[in-house]
């Protein structure tokens, strides 16, 4: 071999050496980015867990409920050794094995004594031809003396041993068991950071319903309060035209009238709205406590109440 190829051989073993060393620098940089993608899913896994373990806490939910524990099959009990219990899906039937003395179907004839009786040669049960086992011909497959129809053939011992191993679905026996496919690293990343995506989304979407109360949740606060004072002030309004009525047969007096219709029932209503603000007006994660607007609040039922009374009194007067 001369120099020239000596040097040929040379330059081309670099090549691949630096071709090696770069695809090596490759591969650990891509290892090094799966690793740090990892890292990341991870933190953004764990903060996600976290907000929703808030939002849990938020509406009532520390943990979600265990599963039922499986109750005992329909086979276990004192029953079951009676006899086997209902075939699940997917499941070979096993049939009982014939006894090791039985000969033909129809039962004569059977064992060796009968047929040296019979004038047939040992083991070959009875003249009457196989069948299905309720006196019906087995058809092609158990006529004797047919070439190449009869029993499935058996399989030598070396083409057994080299046969193919088959594995068993729920649909069927006799399904060639599929190798797993090798998964993308890269690939099942990027779909778990879609998940997680997906799952930041919803998160956005239920911390915005869960900012939102229950009483009226499209109105905003002022609405609300004004809307709440004013429907329990009107309630308040009912209850003056009650006591009124009863003031005009002699059940409820004068003074009794006017306490309550000044002080008694805008009271009343003025804390029936302060509650209901505060038990369904407010959101189930809020920063702070939401405004109730208390002044605005008195206001309104110290005015709605006398003003019903003065109402009925203008309605009545007007009738007479």
């Amino acid at each position: 071999m001369s120099f020239e190829e000596y040097a040929a051989l040379a330059r081309q073993l670099s090549a691949q050496h630096r071709a090696g060393e770069q695809h090596a620098a490759a591969e650990s940089a891509r290892r090094r980015d799966l690793h740090a993608a990892v890292d990341y899913l991870q933190q953004r896994l764990t903060a996600q867990g976290q907000r929703l373990d808030q939002l849990g806490r938020a509406i009532g939910v520390d943990q979600p409920p265990a599963a039922p524990a499986a109750g005992p099959g329909p086979g276990s009990g004192p029953g079951s050794a009676a006899g086997p219990g209902p075939m699940a899906p997917g499941e070979a039937a096993a049939w009982p094995s014939p006894p090791s003395g039985a000969g033909s179907p129809s039962g004569t004839g059977s064992g060796p004594s009968s047929a040296a009786g019979s004038g047939l040669p040992a083991g070959s049960g009875s003249p009457t031809a196989p069948g299905t086992g309720n006196g019906e011909p087995a058809g092609a497959a158990g006529a004797p003396g047919r070439a190449g129809v009869g029993a499935y053939p058996q399989l030598p011992a070396g083409e057994a041993r080299l046969a193919l191993p088959t594995a068993v679905s729920p649909a069927g026996g006799g399904v060639p068991a599929q190798r797993a496919a090798t998964a993308d690293p890269a690939m099942e990343l990027e779909l778990a950071r879609r998940m997680a995506d997906e799952a930041d989304r919803h998160g956005q979407q239920a911390e915005l319903l869960a900012q939102r109360p229950a009483l009226l949740p499209t109105w905003s606060p002022l609405a609300r309060a004004v809307a709440v004072y004013a429907g329990c002030g009107a309630a308040a309004g009912v209850l003056v035209l009650m006591l009124v009525l009863a003031s005009g047969v002699g059940l409820v007096d004068g003074f009794t009238l006017g306490a309550w219709i000044c002080a008694g029932l805008p009271a009343v209503a003025f804390f029936g709205g302060y509650l209901v603000l505060g038990r369904w007006g407010r959101p189930a994660m809020v920063a702070g406590t939401p405004p109730r607007y208390l002044p605005l609040g008195f206001l309104i039922c110290f005015l709605v109440v006398p003003m019903a009374y003065c109402a009925y009194l203008l309605l009545v007067r007007g009738l007479r």
